[in-house]
């Protein structure tokens, strides 16, 4: 019982993260699964995408409603963002781990530096 609480606030951390900035809910959440969840580096990965993708399209329903989308500027990222998930979830299963930790940390890194700038 005591795991499931774990698992629910990290689920509840990573929302709070997406609904706050937009995205980013997985750069929270996967250090979660990882550290607090024990899951291995690659179930977290995993585990994270199929969290944020409904919490994704919850925030999209808020803030469409709230007239903070344009869609029609979105389109062009969508698919470009499509073809590189497909892209990224073949590749993602013959990366070796500490490859896979490394890209990530860097992706953190970069975020944070562009966040400061």
């Amino acid at each position: 019982m005591r795991s499931k609480w774990k698992y629910a606030i990290a689920g509840g951390l990573a929302g709070i993260a997406n609904g706050l900035f937009g995205g980013g809910g997985g750069s929270v959440f996967v250090p979660l699964l990882t550290r607090y969840c024990k899951l291995d580096q690659r179930r977290a990965f995993a585990t994270s995408v199929a969290v944020i993708l409904p919490l994704c399209a919850l925030s999209v329903v808020i803030y469409l409603f709230r007239g903070g989308l344009d869609l029609i500027t979105a389109l062009p990222y969508l698919i470009g963002g499509t073809a590189g998930g497909w892209a990224g979830g073949k590749w993602f299963k013959g990366t070796k781990m500490p490859w896979l930790k490394r890209a990530f940390g860097l992706l953190l890194i970069y975020g944070g530096v562009r966040s400061f700038l």
